[in-house]
């Protein structure tokens, strides 16, 4: 999980490990990040994660490009429930954040909204 939250940082944010130097470097870094973690989540023998993992990568590349709203609650969603296929029931953020807190709690949620908000642009 950490390797591809760290590809979407070094696509739309701060990385914690890296420091890219040009746009080029920022893409290629970023998708093979991506690529390494749903390696590492198939190699764990989780088709489930891997989907759910494709899916919130799509869904965040598309309301990043539209602009249209915060993609944290799809995020916390899809780690606390990952593997059940979240993202497929709703992308509605309320109801990710609900599904969320429900699953790892509000505090949990929490911290983990604010530290994305303080990472990513």
């Amino acid at each position: 999980m950490e390797t591809i939250y760290e590809g979407y940082l070094v696509h739309y944010g701060s990385p914690r490990l890296f420091a890219p130097g040009d746009h080029d470097t920022i893409l290629l870094l970023g998708d093979y990040l991506y690529a390494h973690g749903l390696v590492r989540l198939a190699a764990a023998g989780s088709v489930e994660a891997v989907a759910d993992m494709g899916e919130l990568i799509s869904l965040c590349a598309q309301v990043r490009a539209e602009g249209s709203g915060d993609e944290g609650p799809a995020w916390a969603a899809s780690v606390a429930l990952l593997g059940q296929g979240v993202l497929k029931e709703t992308d509605d953020p309320e109801a990710l954040h609900a599904r969320a807190e429900a699953a790892a709690g509000r505090e949990a949620v929490r911290r983990a909204l604010e530290a994305h908000r303080q990472r990513v642009r």
